[in-house]
């Protein structure tokens, strides 16, 4: 068993979100993707969002996309997953602990008065 294969192995349901982030630290350290600058990170977010948009756009009913191509079209899950990925590695690169960033957010949210002209 390889280095990454034996991280893997130890993610399960009960993987905390800091356990998540450090594990995808961990990988990107081994495929040799570490040094990477923000823009950069942040140019691939952008991209693998509209990756994201491109397969949800597949799937509606009236989507409008090349039939042709059907194909190259990558399922929503792993999409979501892609962007998930890039996003925690961005605050990998930031050092942000993704977890405390959202707790945070949401605390404030808690205290918000929302509707919809809040948008």
């Amino acid at each position: 068993m390889n280095e990454q294969e034996e991280l893997f192995s130890k993610l399960s349901e009960t993987t905390t979100l800091p356990e998540l982030q450090k594990y995808i630290k961990n990988v990107i350290e081994l495929r040799g993707f570490s040094n990477k600058s923000v823009q950069d990170e942040m140019l691939l977010l952008l991209e693998e969002a509209g990756e994201l948009a491109k397969a949800i756009r597949k799937k509606l009913p009236n989507g409008t996309i090349d039939k042709n191509k059907i194909s190259h079209y990558t399922a929503i899950e792993e999409e979501v997953a892609d962007v998930f990925i890039v996003l925690a590695e961005l605050c990998n690169i930031l050092d942000i602990d993704l977890y405390s960033a959202i707790i945070n957010k949401e605390q404030e949210n808690i205290e918000r008065k929302w509707s919809e002209s809040n948008e």
